[in-house]
């Protein structure tokens, strides 16, 4: 059987700790060196850059996320054992793990970790799918001859290179397709290398839930139980028509989903459809000024990753939810795309100032969407506006200062509101 130590990559290694190093790391499987398309998913990406630069925190239950009335980004693996999940109300974590550390997240920070693991990867292939700033497909056909090494062990030297260079660990999923890829890289978290060979997949698949079909919500499950579908194994009782009239277009994908199929190719291009950050209050308020401010805050953490991504936005969304939860939704057009924090705020106001003051809000967001690559738009809007270069100019100039001292190095008048 195909092997190797996952420490110092000694190849074909025969017994269960390593002859070369003696670790106990040593990856083995009948198909280990025929697969080429992996996921690679960082470990509790956000607390794990939080704790490498404040090793107070190394030992620590942390929560990344906002206030009580907030929700979890994410949880680092001692909170995640105590039963803290990403996306849970900040109230009940706290209930769960007490004596949690709860910490902000920094945007900025992430994104300058996540550029620095995609050039990494960028050295081993030129075929990177990215889904988020933690994790993405990458699919090595054909590096073998070029790196020296099959895609598994250049997939093992990766990791061990973040955890070197960053202080942080990844997990990879490797298989013959993007969905068994992604299902691999949750099987052995963290710092954990799972493979799912062409052989085994649907004796693999058969029992497991079909709630690890990526992209079937609640809602989609909820269907599918009701069909009496819960495990691969079910699905694999249903003829192809019959799933496509019952499910429409989905019905077909889960025919070919239920034997391991997937035919998608790894997309090297990043399409990101929209930017955006929103808060929820401690308490509900309808006081203008206080709302500006945190409009301020979540325009900078927008308009930081826009320039982290080099992408620009021609519409701006406001985002509300009233103390009845109500959701309230507005939009504009700008005449020029920007990733401007100045110009995405101006519009934000205007459209804040015309909704109604009387009443009070939970939650406040904003957002940049109609994205492209920064660098084409005209300067007609510069030539309308004679301060605009100016305020541009200064920006930059802001933004060089807050990422050399701090995102608090400077700080906005409005900001402090």
């Amino acid at each position: 059987m195909e092997s190797f130590c996952r420490d110092c990559f000694r190849l074909n290694c025969p017994h269960a700790r390593c002859d070369g190093c003696g670790s106990p790391r040593v990856l083995s499987h009948p198909e280990l060196f025929d697969l080429s398309i992996a996921h690679m998913d960082c470990d509790a990406f956000y607390a794990s850059v939080e704790k490498r630069d404040n090793p107070e925190l190394r030992n620590k239950p942390l929560i990344i996320g906002g206030g009580r009335r907030g929700v979890v980004s994410t949880a680092c693996y001692v909170a995640r054992i105590r039963g803290v999940k990403s996306a849970m109300p900040m109230f009940q974590a706290l209930k769960l793990c007490p004596e949690a550390v709860v910490v902000k997240p920094r945007m900025e920070r992430y994104v300058h970790f996540s550029k620095k693991i995609k050039a990494m990867m960028e050295e081993l292939s030129p075929a990177i799918e990215p889904l988020s700033l933690d994790e993405a497909f990458i699919d090595l056909s054909g590096t073998a001859k070029l790196h020296g090494f099959p895609p598994a062990v250049l997939l093992a030297k990766l990791v061990k290179r973040m955890e070197q260079e960053l202080g942080l660990t990844g997990s990879i999923g490797l298989s013959h397709n993007k969905f068994l890829a992604k299902i691999a890289s949750d099987l052995d978290k963290p710092n954990g290398f799972s493979i799912i060979g062409l052989e085994e997949t649907e004796r693999f698949l058969a029992d497991k839930p079909i709630k690890l079909i990526w992209g079937v919500g609640a809602s989609g499950q909820g269907k599918l139980h009701q069909a009496g579908i819960y495990t691969f194994q079910d699905l694999l009782r249903w003829d192809r028509k019959e799933l496509s009239k019952k499910f429409g277009q989905l019905g077909d994908r889960l025919w070919s989903l239920a034997r391991g199929q997937d035919h998608r190719a790894v997309e090297p291009r990043e399409t990101i459809k929209s930017i955006s950050h929103e808060t929820t209050f401690h308490e509900d308020t309808k006081d203008r000024t206080l709302l500006k401010g945190h409009l301020w805050r979540m325009t900078e953490k927008v308009s930081d990753r826009a320039k982290a991504k080099e992408l620009e936005g021609s519409v701006v969304t406001l985002k509300l939810k009233s103390s009845d939860h109500k959701i309230i939704t507005r939009r504009l057009s700008l005449r020029e795309p920007t990733q401007f924090a100045h110009v995405i705020y101006d519009s934000l106001a205007r459209l804040l100032d015309a909704t109604d003051h009387g009443i009070s809000y939970r939650l406040l967001g904003a957002g940049l969407s109609g994205l492209q690559a920064e660098g084409q738009r005209s300067v007609a809007a510069d030539l309308l506006d004679e301060q605009a270069a100016r305020k541009s100019q200064a920006e930059r100039a802001s933004d060089e200062i807050r990422a050399k001292f701090g995102t608090d190095a400077i700080v906005k008048g409005r900001a402090l509101r």
